[in-house]
C-alpha cells in the first residue's frame, strides 16, 4: 500500500488531495492546526489518519512524525511514498514599506520553515520506500512571476522552488524526486479572502479585483482543486517517474501578475477593457 503525509489537509486543496489519494487506495496521513476542521474531518473522512500540528513548531512536527512512524510500524507499511507540503498562509496585502513585521515573519515561518521542518523529518521515511518516493511542495505562480502588494507571500513561494530544486539534486541519486506545483488562484474560500483583502487595500470592488485576477490568465479562469489533484496523481504515477526538480505551473498560461501603479504610487485596477 502506498502512503502519503499531507500538511494543512483538513480542508481546501490539502483535503482534496487527501481524498483523491485515499480513493486510489493510499493510506493517507493528514495534519492541520485548525481544530474545528479536524473535528469535521473526523466525521466526514474517518479513513484519513488526522493529527493536530502547527508545521512552524519544531516540537509539534516531531510529535506528528512520532505518531505517523508508530502507525506505519503497527500497520507494517514501512515508510512514506509521498510528502505533500501544502501548509501555507497568504500573508498581508500591502505595499512593501507598509508590510507589518510580525505578519512578514509569520508568513516566512509557516511557508518556508514549515516546509523545512516537515521535509527534514520525512526524508528518512521516504528513503525506506525509495526508489520511487517523492516530495511535492505547493508553491505558486507568484513564485515564478512576482506579485505587487504580496511581498512576504512571493518571497516564500520563490524560496520553495529553490529548496525543491536543491532537494531534487540531493535526493535524486537515491531515487527520491522533488517537485513544486505553481497554481494560479484556486477557486475557494482562500482566494475569496485574498481578493477581498486586495480590494480593500486598493479601494476597489471585489468584482473588479476578481475580474482582474482572471484576466491575468489566458484561459480567463481560476484553477480548481481537481486540477491540483490531477497533477499529484500524474507525478506519483509511472508516467511521472522521470520528473524531478521542476516548478510546474497550473495557471492557465499566466504571463504576468503585475498591476498598474498611478502617479501617486498607489495601485489602480487594469483590465477594464473587454
Amino acid at each position: 500500500m502506498q502512503t502519503a503525509l499531507i500538511s494543512a489537509a483538513a480542508s481546501g486543496i490539502g483535503l482534496a488531495i487527501a481524498r483523491g489519494l485515499s480513493a486510489d487506495g493510499w493510506r493517507v496521513y493528514v495534519c492541520d492546526q485548525d481544530q474545528a476542521a479536524l473535528a469535521a474531518l473526523a466525521e466526514s473522512d474517518p479513513a484519513l489518519a488526522a493529527f493536530a500540528c502547527d508545521v512552524s513548531d519544531a516540537a509539534a512536527v516531531d510529535g506528528l512524525y512520532r505518531a505517523v512512524e508508530s502507525d506505519l510500524a503497527r500497520a507494517g507499511l514501512g515508510g512514506l511514498d509521498l510528502l505533500v507540503n501544502n501548509a501555507g498562509v497568504s500573508g498581508p496585502t500591502a505595499r512593501f514599506e507598509e508590510q507589518p513585521v510580525e505578519a512578514w515573519a509569520r508568513t516566512i515561518d509557516v511557508n518556508i520553515n514549515g516546509m523545512f521542518l516537515m521535509t527534514r523529518r520525512a526524508i528518512p521515511l521516504l528513503r525506506r520506500k525509495a526508489p520511487g518516493s517523492s516530495i511535492i511542495t505547493m508553491s505558486s505562480n507568484a513564485g515564478l512571476l512576482g506579485c505587487p502588494l504580496r511581498g512576504p507571500y512571493v518571497a516564500s513561494k520563490w524560496a520553495l522552488i529553490g529548496l525543491t530544486k536543491t532537494l531534487a539534486m540531493e535526493l535524486g541519486p537515491e531515487g527520491i524526486r522533488a517537485n513544486a506545483l505553481c497554481p494560479a488562484s484556486v477557486e475557494g474560500p482562500r482566494i475569496d479572502r485574498v481578493i477581498a483583502a486586495d480590494a480593500a487595500a486598493r479601494g476597489l470592488s471585489v468584482a473588479d479585483v476578481e475580474t482582474e485576477y482572471k484576466r491575468q490568465s489566458s484561459l480567463r479562469a481560476f484553477a480548481t482543486n481537481d486540477d491540483i489533484v490531477g497533477m499529484v496523481r500524474f507525478l506519483t504515477s509511472p508516467a511521472g517517474q522521470r520528473i524531478s526538480g521542476q516548478a510546474l505551473a497550473i495557471d492557465g498560461h499566466t504571463e504576468s501578475l503585475s498591476l498598474d501603479m498611478d502617479s501617486q504610487g498607489a495601485p489602480s485596477v487594469f483590465g477594464k477593457t473587454p
